[in-house]
């Protein structure tokens, strides 16, 4: 069952489905099944993969909840081959709770249960409407002050709850209004205090269709409410609702369905639905709606973040390039770091650019020094409140240099300088010359460094502390795992931080790599992961496709070749004339190889040797150099600057709901709205259009010097 529903939404055959789901089972791992299993999936993409194993993970925890609701209708005698159908061709918890909210009773005391008993007899009187008796002269027989139904009046109204239950806990009933609900419903918000000013005055007495509201609306909401400036509401279209329970509850005694309802027992009944609504229903309903707006809102921005997450770590690298790392201060020393084109720290210091023009020329001396010294290409400093003074200083330093430099984004940098990490990195280095290393290395290599500091603090999502923080911490970890695999990573320079997100391996086994390398040189191997305790068969099946030796004696242990793979590829580059040794095969023509008549010889699969041909071809290959590079700059910009209609070239630092936010040089990022994007055109989300990290020409349309806002469209 869960095979077949995977396969259809999917679109894969059963039999693919179903191995996809065994390779999962036996704890194969996405990366692992996206790279090397790839005839076994329809090469579905490493995103479908990822929504395949969590829509796995969801149908198993329905199946196990039909399980535990069938049960608990079975222990209540109430179980019938049609509830037992209902419940098994629910596609959704929700659906799956309704029918257990209708058929399974809520503890009681006995007090309650008592009273109940006794009137349910007089409730089933009024609601299947087949008397003709005034019910006040039924209602005299259920008083029983024992039970606390001491008048007429208590006993009528007593049914009347009984009633409302049941129409409250019709599975159906609720469906529909929550159909309905969601559809033709609004959300309404207002001030709890009107006079009081606050950036939620946007929602004061607002109004929004449910089906429509953003994602971004309903976690500001969200937040205003748990503030205490808003009071938040869903209003349903009750009249529609009511008389939908009136129908379908009220006996219609004619023959052409001109509604001749029992007079007797219909003011009771509709009395009883009423209640029902406003008491029972409303409530759940407008709670389960928030809970899935919220759950909407949270998962969208969950996607947006992950999103610019990913464009954010595959940033192209900054190669061969002798970098100045710069951790700004306006109020104590400036750090200073210098590292080679390998990463390696040459030289720290400090400057003092602030404050007298003595302190400025000393700081123009060291960095000419240092540039003079180690040949400095680029300078990388940190963005901070008040850099332009910094960029100001360093435009001037490098005149008449071939040296640029780039604002980098320092974000949890400064976090990360003081945890045990940066102490096992960095032992003999004190903190603020540990940020400038970080700022330096987030040029040089961004994924390497942004894997060490907890992504949330990065920048670049919306209402990110105001989700459910482990549903995001999982998305945003798969997609670290999902770029540290794609692009590689070298077992004998990768830190703890980044060989934890390696597939197969977690914190306790990056720790041990390290440690053996620390202990033993060098890996010289892939096979020479098996020496450690930690590291069995599976665990290298797992991860050490994606762990590059480049001081194997095998040229294959260089490349993202499977070492399971090892013998094909051999074979195929006897076959296709070549030696083991020629590790480039720069002139080779893949698509000249007949890769079926190849695979059929070589019994492999067309995808995995076509991927190994790849490799052969180029095993340095790196996905991210065809990302857009950092912008380098040799000049400075201000806000004043700026004229309106003026063209200019940025770069994307976030993307959100209503737009993206761009770095055009003048550290106030400018807004581009949505409406702004395509000329004028609907575009129905911003990532439609731009991604963190893209270089875009846009336009000035309007500057607010006093609030340092900029407004700009995408040229």
């Amino acid at each position: 069952m869960i095979s077949e529903t995977l396969a259809s939404e999917f679109n894969i055959s059963s039999k693919q489905s179903e191995d996809l789901i065994n390779l999962i089972k036996d704890g194969n791992t996405i990366p692992f099944i996206n790279s090397y299993r790839k005839e076994l999936t329809n090469s579905l993409s490493y995103d479908s993969l990822q929504k395949f194993s969590e829509k796995l993970d969801y149908l198993k925890k329905l199946e196990k909840r039909k399980e535990e609701v069938t049960e608990s209708i079975k222990n209540k005698e109430k179980l019938t081959d049609e509830i037992k159908k209902i419940i098994d061709e629910s596609e959704t918890l929700i659906e799956v709770d309704d029918i257990y909210n209708q058929y399974v009773e809520e503890k009681e005391t006995k007090t309650e249960s008592s009273k109940k008993k006794t009137l349910s007899k007089l409730a089933n009187i009024i609601r299947f409407q087949q008397t003709e008796i005034p019910i006040e002269e039924i209602a005299k027989d259920f008083i029983s002050k024992d039970e606390g139904i001491e008048t007429i009046e208590d006993a009528i109204s007593g049914s009347q709850d009984i009633i409302a239950g049941i129409v409250a806990d019709n599975a159906d009933f609720r469906y529909l209004i929550r159909k309905i609900t969601l559809e033709e419903g609004k959300i309404i918000t207002e001030p709890i205090q009107k006079e009081e000013s606050s950036v939620y005055e946007i929602y004061y007495d607002h109004s929004e269709d449910i089906y429509n509201i953003a994602s971004h609306k309903v976690l500001a909401i969200n937040r205003g409410e748990s503030e205490g400036f808003l009071k938040v509401k869903i209003e349903a279209p009750k009249d529609e609702i009511i008389s939908y329970l009136n129908r379908h509850t009220l006996i219609d005694r004619s023959d052409n369905y001109s509604q001749d309802y029992n007079v007797v027992t219909k003011t009771y009944i509709e009395e009883a639905i009423l209640n029902s609504y406003d008491r029972l229903i409303a409530p759940s309903i407008e709670k389960e709606i928030r809970e899935y707006l919220t759950n909407r809102a949270e998962d969208k921005s969950i996607e947006i973040f992950s999103d610019n997450l990913e464009h954010l770590l595959m940033q192209s690298p900054t190669k061969n390039k002798v970098i100045l790392g710069w951790y700004p201060s306006l109020y104590a020393s400036s750090k200073l770091a210098v590292l080679d084109k390998e990463g390696k720290i040459l030289k720290t210091s400090i400057a003092n650019p602030l404050g007298s023009e003595n302190n400025i020329d000393e700081t123009k001396k060291t960095i000419l020094d240092l540039i003079n010294e180690y040949s400095i290409d680029l300078i990388a400093l940190g963005d901070i409140q008040d850099s332009k003074k910094l960029e100001q200083i360093i435009a001037n330093i490098i005149q008449g240099t071939e040296v640029k430099y780039a604002l980098i984004n320092q974000a949890g940098a400064s976090a990360y300088s003081s945890s045990a990490l940066a102490e096992i990195e960095f032992p003999d280095i004190n903190k603020g010359h540990r940020t400038a290393i970080s700022i330096a290395k987030r040029l040089q290599d961004p994924l390497v460094e942004f894997v060490k500091v907890d992504p949330k603090t990065i920048g670049v999502g919306q209402y990110q502390h105001d989700m459910n923080q482990e549903k995001l911490n999982e998305s945003l970890a798969n997609i670290i795992e999902k770029v540290v695999n794609n692009v590689g990573v070298d077992l004998n320079t990768a830190s703890i931080s980044l060989l934890n997100y390696v597939s197969g391996i977690d914190s306790a086994i990056a720790t041990d790599i390290v440690r053996y390398r620390e202990d033993n040189g060098l890996f010289k191997s892939r096979d020479e992961l098996l020496k450690l305790d930690s590291i069995d068969s599976e665990i290298f099946k797992q991860s050490a496709g994606f762990l590059k030796v480049y001081s194997s004696d095998n040229p294959l242990d260089q490349t993202s070749i499977h070492p399971e793979s090892y013998e094909v590829a051999k074979k195929l580059i006897e076959k296709l004339g070549y030696n083991l040794d020629d590790l480039f095969l720069e002139d080779l023509a893949i698509e000249e190889i007949n890769f079926k008549d190849l695979s059929d010889e070589l019994n492999v699969g067309e995808e995995t040797l076509n991927s190994i041909a790849i490799q052969l071809k180029n095993p340095e290959i790196d996905p991210r150099d065809n990302m857009h590079k950092p912008i380098l700059r040799s000049d400075t910009l201000l806000i004043e600057d700026l004229k309106e209609g003026m063209t200019m070239e940025g770069m994307v630092r976030n993307v959100v709901d209503f737009g993206a936010f761009i770095d055009i040089g003048v550290h106030h990022d400018g807004l581009i709205h949505i409406s702004k994007m395509d000329k004028g055109n609907f575009v129905k989300h911003p990532s439609d259009i731009v991604s963190v990290g893209d270089i875009v020409k846009v336009k000035i349309l309007e500057i607010d010097l006093n609030k340092n806002r900029i407004q700009l469209s995408l040229c």
